[in-house]
Parts: structure tokens; sequence; C-alpha cells
């Protein structure tokens, strides 16, 4: 269970994309701990420098300020590396309405760029950040992979896209590639600031400030809310997994079903506060229910999650007291 037991190859280079961001962050700290070099590639658009920061004294760390964007650098970034954990994109279902051909450059474009660096450097695997939004409106809980709906952003769009040419790569040129379908996450460095924030930090730090959050919708909306460190777990177990197992996408959730107007209870009581919610109106683009059907993950990647909703978020309310 978990991450922490599993090895590579001594002298494995890993290369995270959007290194500076949350999850990218999370998963250059994990690497680095287990032993392992990592390059971080991240042009700081919505990665944030203080979240590598502490790892820039590290001699196994390398940080190059760069957007997967330009073919050439990600082509010099991919160089001599065994995995890459392709992170870099923007994300947010209602940006993407606003802003659909820049969603189109860096989620496509730049993704299909660092597969193909990937192909022509010899990387080993290819692990990549795909979304639970593909499932589109397509009714079925839980979510199971093959059986998505018609896709309702952009955004969507473009991590279906994304999982297309991932089974094109692995099929045309052997390149073992596997999409990681993220169902929520939220945890520590996740970033609370900003019209577009997560919904998990934006409502503890609007409770911890004395706020009062705004719920788009009923709050009977649901969600499989995924804790970091089973996201950790999902890609390096990718990393391990076998060859017949790639061209594939994965669901990376908890398996839970969390609503969202019992998760604002949860936090109001964890933070010692009593105030109803706002509620405005329901965001466009965005999928009423969602949880995740993780069999495929278990059976194929051994993704075992060892956080449940409860779990997770005890440490990342606890993680924001210490650093808002």
């Amino acid at each position: 269970m978990g991450y922490r037991d599993i090895t590579f190859e001594a002298d494995s280079v890993f290369l995270v994309t959007g290194g500076a961001g949350f999850i990218g962050s999370n998963l250059c700290e994990a690497i680095l701990s287990m032993g392992y070099a990592v390059r971080c590639l991240d042009n700081l658009s919505t990665g944030k420098y203080e979240n590598i920061e502490p790892f820039l004294e590290n001699p196994r760390f390398t940080f190059i300020k760069g957007d997967i964007r330009e073919l050439d650098t990600c082509m010099e970034a991919a160089k001599d590396v065994d995995y890459v954990l392709n992170q870099a994109a923007w994300g947010s279902v209602p940006r993407s309405i606003e802003m659909p051909l820049l969603y189109e450059e860096i989620n496509i474009r730049g993704t299909l760029n660092m597969m193909e660096a990937s192909r022509l450097n010899g990387v080993k695997k290819f692990v990549y950040a795909s979304s639970s939004s593909v499932y589109g409106d397509h009714p079925q809980l839980p979510k199971k992979e093959g059986q998505e709906g018609k896709l309702l952003s952009p955004y969507a769009l473009t991590k279906r896209v994304d999982e297309e040419y991932g089974r094109l790569y692995k099929v045309l040129y052997g390149l073992d590639t596997y999409g990681m379908r993220y169902f929520n996450v939220f945890g520590r460095r996740q970033d609370p600031e900003g019209a577009y924030a997560a919904v998990i930090p934006k409502f503890i730090k609007q409770l911890m400030d004395g706020e009062v959050p705004t719920i788009n919708g009923d709050g009977r909306q649901s969600r499989d809310f995924t804790y970091i460190d089973n996201v950790i777990e999902a890609n390096l177990k990718a990393c391990k997994a076998s060859s017949e197992a790639a061209g594939e996408a994965f669901n990376i959730g908890a398996g839970g079903r969390e609503y969202l107007i019992d998760v604002y209870h949860e936090l109001c009581h964890a933070l010692g506060r009593d105030v109803e919610p706002h509620f405005g109106p329901d965001r466009a683009g965005d999928i009423k229910d969602s949880n995740a059907d993780i069999g495929k993950a278990r059976e194929l990647l051994g993704y075992d999650p060892e956080y449940d909703f409860a779990k997770g978020i005890s440490l990342a309310i606890d993680w924001y007291k210490e650093n808002l």
C-alpha cells in the first residue's frame, strides 16, 4: 500500500513537467525523498517558485524554467530521462470555457510535444495527467473507463485528445503511456487563491479568514475527493506497470463519494466555524456527480489508495492551519 516501498534503478532520472504546481511539486518531493534524481520543467504560469524552493539545494534536483509549447525545450528536458510525469497543463473547467485557444495550445500541443520528445529520447514510461472531466454527461456512477459521454468543456476535450494521442503513441511508436484520470485531487500546497481555485482549499481559507464561502449550485453535487498521496502512488506505480497496460487511461480516485454540502459542514466543524454558506449559480461545464470505479487501476497498476477522504481531509486541514 502507498508508494514508499516502490523502488527503481539507483541512477533513475525523472522529469516532472509542471513540477512547480500543486501535484507536480508533491511528486518532485516524493521522488527526491526516495533518493532519485528529478528534473522539474515549469514556466511558472500557474506553478509557484516557492513550491520548489526547498528542493533547490538538493544536488539531485534540477529546475528548468521553460514551456512545454516549445519542442526544443521539451527535447532538452527529456534528454537522458527514464520516466516522464507530465503534469504541465492548465486546469479549471470554467476558465477553459473563457480561453479555449490557450487550452488547446498548452494541454494538447504541449502534451504532444512532451510525448514526441519522450519518444525521440527513448524514455521508458510516459505518465500524464488526464481528468475525470472526460466522462462528460454520461450518467453512470461510479465512472468506469470505456463509458464516456458527450464532453462539456474545452478542458475535458483537451484531456480526451491527450488520451487518444497516448493510445496512438503506444500503438504506432511503442512509447509506454499511462493516462491518470484524476478525480478532484486535494492536499498540501494546493492554491486557495483566485477565481478558479479548487473548492477545498478555497473553503478552508475563507473559513479561516472569517469569510462566508459560496457554493455553486445546491451543494448536492458529489465528488470523489482524492488525497494527493494517492496520486503520487498512482504515478509511481504507473512507472512500474507492464507494457501490456500501456496506451490506456485509468481512474485515479479514492473510490468514495462526498456531497459538497457535507464537505462544507465537515470543514466548518474542523475549523470551529458555524456559518451557513451562500449558494450561487451552477458552474458552466460542471459534471453533477462524479466518483471513480478504480478496479482497472487496481488490476493493471497495482493501485491501492492508502488515504480515504476522512484521513486525507484531516491532513490537509492541518497543513493549511500551519501554512496559511
